[in-house]
């Protein structure tokens, strides 16, 4: 297996980046997977976004995420741009869905979720939602963050597993040919959560990436870990700029 995988990277058609812009994994897409997304009536993952907004305004915790953010509308606008972030608190950067566990456990007094838990993916698609369009922009220039992003980005570039490969051999230097029949995105993080037909389910950036990691045959990081949270911020930096598509969906 892992020879058969070595002779089709070698045989994918190698596509530079510097002199091309950015490309959405949206753009790697067939067009009835496109259309999906572009539909809000159709797109699976707003099943989750629903859930969301009900879960946004659900007192039985005592007390809503409504309560302290009022019309998520307004005050999540352009939220789910801006992380990975620092949290003063803790000393560290988080994600979105660490986020949502420390408003949880400060405020809720609630135990956290799972990253992979129906209820995490409900309350972080119907945020993701109100960013829908809004260039992302994590706050890179924060100094506090240069050891995290540093950190990411070495392991972005770093060969990793029994197949010694890095992220950037594929999603740089391999980005728009085909790998197995399926088209190599450049692995922008623009439109999570995602739904994915491949799961047919929900999943985070987290799961997605946990994945590569499995197909390279390398250990895995536990979602919201440091290891990842690094990785997930190195990410944003590197698509600073795209417009936010979250939810979406992927192949």
């Amino acid at each position: 297996m892992i020879a058969v995988l070595l002779v089709g990277l070698c045989a994918v058609d190698v596509v530079a980046q510097s002199d091309k812009p950015r490309r959405s994994g949206f753009e790697f897409m067939s067009a009835a997977t496109q259309a999906l997304q572009r539909d809000d009536e159709q797109n699976p993952v707003m099943l989750w976004v629903k859930d969301g907004a009900r879960r946004w305004n659900d007192v039985s915790a005592g007390f809503a995420c409504a309560g302290c953010h009022g019309e998520a509308q307004q005050s999540m606008r352009g939220v789910a741009a801006r992380y990975p972030a620092w949290d003063e608190q803790l000393g560290a950067p988080v994600n979105l869905q660490r986020r949502i566990n420390l408003c949880r456990e400060r405020h809720q007094q609630q135990p956290p979720l799972g990253s992979e838990d129906d209820a995490m993916l409900a309350l972080e698609s119907f945020v993701a939602l109100q960013s829908r369009g809004v260039p992302i922009a994590p706050p890179a220039a924060d100094p506090r963050l240069a050891a995290a992003l540093d950190r990411g980005s070495q392991m972005y570039s770093s060969r990793i597993g029994q197949l010694a490969l890095s992220c950037a051999q594929c999603h740089d230097q391999l980005a728009g040919g085909r790998l197995g029949g399926s088209a190599i995105p450049e692995g922008h993080p623009t439109a999570y959560p995602i739904y994915r037909l491949q799961w047919q389910s929900a999943g985070s950036l987290a799961r997605r990436l946990r994945g590569c990691f499995r197909g390279v045959r390398a250990e895995q990081l536990a979602p919201m870990s440091s290891e990842m949270i690094a990785l997930e911020l190195f990410l944003a930096v590197r698509a600073a700029g795209m417009p936010h598509e979250g939810p979406g969906v992927r192949p």
